[in-house]
């Protein structure tokens, strides 16, 4: 009878660890070696007999189910912080999340050294206006440690009812002591394109995330702004910020609509499928004006593709700190039709070859983030013309224009996209003096 149940458990352990991924292999692997094909049996036995001790020795009883789902977490996340199980719920979630509306506190998140790092707050998110920030380390969920806890078990802990609150410890520098956010769930209803007038001639687009028609909603976004502008641009600013990534498709199409031709990215990996690469075509929606991205070390994955390709095919400044560095492809290989596993399977390569993993891209200006404070009421005015006892006089000024109240330089409330600005307008200035 013993035997017997080992026998059983053995086969159940080899189907279990074995027999998913051959199915998926056998059409996109090339064929391995006999010894490379040949099943671990040891280990298999070791599975076998751990399974069999916990369904007859544990303080509580376990279905096969739960068992089953754990073993298949505890392969994946001992691979990398981005393959994941993805159980009905988290798959459902995965679906919703990428065409724009989903629950939960609306950050991106990963996991390094035991804890739940941010990658980004997602813009206009109970998590940002909470005041969270790229980088931040969340060690306790509603005052319970989650060191150790896997990166779904944590989300777990973080999804719940829309308007509950929810408390986080968060951990930010190194040399802070931790403090407590509240916030308070949410439907998640993102808007993955803004957009307005900076200046006459001069426009900015921002991308909070990659959704499938990222790539339409900022083309429609680009023709108001020069309907707005009663002409073509001179400049665009694109704020690439603490967008943490998003679907390849909306990378491969944002980048497209700014370039004419060249490669785009590339993607390489083991299986056959897993070797991709998208070029760009014929048309710029900007017709060759200048162009500045702005980015930091929230900008993650898409974000990435978007600011290497442009950097790399000199189409465009990159601004800002460098980018977080997630240069892996995960792919979605379904189990059934409620769960699926979310495999890492290629990694991302500019056009010149760069690997995006654990590098990021460096801008070709960085900027550190800053405050700006204006000199107010001082002391000691510099002389003008204006003041010398009898200068030239010159016509008044409007007494309309005069009397109206100045808007607030740009610099006060976002320093970085100032200078990038800035920037615009010199690339603008010079292409226009080649021109001349």
């Amino acid at each position: 009878m013993m035997r017997r149940h080992f026998a059983q458990r053995l086969c159940f352990a080899a189907f279990l660890l074995v027999g998913l991924p051959l199915s998926h292999a056998e059409e996109s692997t090339p064929a391995k070696s006999q010894s490379d094909a040949d099943l671990p049996l040891e280990a298999l036995r070791s599975f076998a007999d751990v399974f069999g001790r916990i369904k007859d020795d544990y303080v509580e009883p376990v279905d096969d189910k739960t068992l089953i789902e754990s073993a298949i977490r505890g392969m994946l996340s001992g691979l990398d912080p981005h393959s994941s199980y993805l159980d009905a719920d988290a798959y459902r979630d995965l679906q919703v999340g990428t065409t724009g509306e989903f629950g939960g506190l609306g950050i991106e998140v990963g996991l390094e050294n035991g804890f739940v790092k941010v990658i980004a707050p997602i813009d206009d998110t109970p998590a940002q206006r909470a005041g969270l920030q790229a980088g931040d380390m969340i060690i306790r969920i509603d005052d319970k440690p989650i060191k150790g806890l896997g990166l779904d078990e944590a989300v777990k802990l973080m999804r719940g009812k829309p308007g509950t609150k929810i408390q986080l410890t968060i951990m930010r520098g190194t040399n802070q002591s931790p403090f407590d956010v509240s916030i308070e769930r949410a439907i998640i209803q993102v808007e993955s394109v803004k957009s307005r007038m900076l200046e006459p001639g001069y426009g900015y687009v921002r991308l909070t995330n990659f959704q499938a028609h990222t790539s339409d909603d900022m083309q429609k976004a680009l023709t108001a702004l020069v309907k707005s502008n009663e002409g073509p641009l001179k400049g665009l600013i694109l704020d690439l910020r603490n967008n943490p990534g998003g679907v390849l498709s909306g990378a491969v199409g944002v980048s497209d609509a700014f370039l004419t031709e060249g490669l785009i990215v590339y993607t390489q990996g083991r299986v056959k499928n897993s070797k991709m690469q998208f070029d760009a075509g014929p048309d710029d929606v900007l017709d060759g004006a200048p162009l500045v991205v702005l980015v930091n070390g929230g900008s993650a994955s898409a974000s990435e593709i978007v600011a290497g390709a442009l950097q790399d095919q000199k189409r465009a400044i990159i601004m800002g700190t460098r980018t977080f560095g997630k240069g892996s492809v995960q792919t979605i290989v379904p189990i059934d039709d409620s769960t699926a596993l979310k495999l890492t399977t290629a990694r991302y390569y500019t056009p010149s070859g760069r690997s995006i993993q654990a590098q990021g891209i460096e801008p070709d200006i960085v900027l550190q983030p800053g405050e700006f404070k204006p000199i107010e009421n001082a002391t000691l005015k510099p002389v003008k013309e204006a003041d010398l006892m009898r200068h030239l006089e010159e016509e008044k000024p409007d007494e309309a224009k005069s009397g109206e109240e100045q808007p607030k330089p740009l610099a006060i409330d976002d320093f970085q996209l100032s200078e990038a600005l800035n920037v615009l307008k010199g690339l603008t200035i010079l292409g226009h003096s080649k021109t001349d």
